[in-house]
């Protein structure tokens, strides 16, 4: 059998190794981050756009997808992180192990959570609606699961800047998105398939924006090799027993296909974007740079294992009609 070659975890690779290679730094890299940002504006006015409102509502109304997500982000991924409580010093140090746990406490990324679910074609506005409500509890329920789960963490609170993010970079665009349909959307009709490289777009910024950021940062340098070890197998572990829990979940939970997908997608990912800034307010000292390398590990892996499920997802689901 001819091994195929999937071209979007080509292109991902791709963006991976341009940002180990030839990272940004400086005004460069404010330059990037200012594009990033507008890149996903954009991405997010285009969901609004492409969807109607009857399946806004629709979204809204899907209280089992949600109940889904939302128990596997805040409630499974909790659990699997009691083990590595009593993980041994001699296979992870102890802020690694620290951050195993944090990883598994951190609420869904939103973007990345619905971009793929587009590119599957699962049930995008579900999936807004999901990943978004997560990203906004984490806000509540991380730093409590952290006081909870963690002993030697310290105290502190997350403001609102996190929650004001959401709301100007996702859900404004999300909405303007949908007010812009009597004007855009048979554009967006007319266009849909074409539209899917815009999607795949994001994705390649935000995985070379991700791993320029590690290369500049130097982080690296204050990993042992067994930390490195360690941590590979284990979040390796982690990301397939959950991908593999989250489609069996939609199947035994009776849901149509499209919200498996959108259960695979959301309740897979942790956001590196939110727990960053979380662990530099729950924790202190030095020890964040190097609690934080099991959820960047972790994030650069779900990317690449979410592209080539959504591209084999994609190859299986049927178009769906236009709206």
């Amino acid at each position: 059998m001819k091994l195929k070659l999937d071209p979007n975890l080509m292109i991902i690779l791709g963006s991976l190794a341009l940002g180990l290679s030839l990272p940004v730094s400086g005004t460069s890299a404010d330059v990037l981050n200012v594009i990033e940002k507008v890149a996903i504006f954009v991405l997010f006015f285009g969901y609004g756009a492409r969807l109607s409102a009857a399946e806004s509502l629709a979204g809204l109304k899907n209280w089992k997808l949600h109940v889904a997500i939302l128990g596997t982000t805040f409630v499974v991924y909790p659990l699997m992180s009691l083990p590595m409580r009593w993980l041994p010093e001699a296979w992870v140090s102890t802020p690694i192990r620290m951050g195993l746990i944090f990883l598994c406490l951190v609420p869904s990324t939103v973007q990345s959570s619905i971009t793929f679910t587009s590119l599957a074609r699962g049930n995008i506005a579900a999936a807004m609606v999901s990943a978004t409500a997560s990203n906004v509890l984490g806000v509540l329920f991380t730093p409590l699961l952290v006081m909870l789960l963690i002993p030697d963490a310290g105290g502190g609170s997350v403001g609102a800047g996190q929650l004001v993010n959401v709301v100007l970079q996702l859900l404004l665009p999300f909405f303007l998105g949908q007010l812009s349909r009597f004007a855009t959307a048979e554009f967006m009709s007319k266009h849909k398939a074409r539209l899917k490289y815009l999607d795949q777009g994001v994705i390649c910024l935000i995985v070379y924006a991700a791993f320029s950021d590690l290369r500049v940062s130097g982080v690296w340098r204050q990993l042992q090799i067994g930390d490195l070890i360690g941590v590979l197998v284990i979040v390796a572990v982690l990301l397939t027993f959950m991908f593999w829990f989250t489609w069996h979940l939609g199947k035994w939970m009776g849901m149509p296909r499209g919200d498996q997908i959108a259960l695979l997608f959301c309740g897979t990912k942790k956001s590196l974007a939110t727990g960053v800034p979380m662990a530099s307010v729950l924790f202190s000292g030095p020890v964040v740079s190097v609690l934080v390398i099991p959820l960047m590990l972790y994030h650069q892996s779900q990317l690449i294992v979410s592209s080539v499920l959504a591209g084999r997802l994609r190859e299986t689901m049927p178009e769906p009609p236009s709206a």
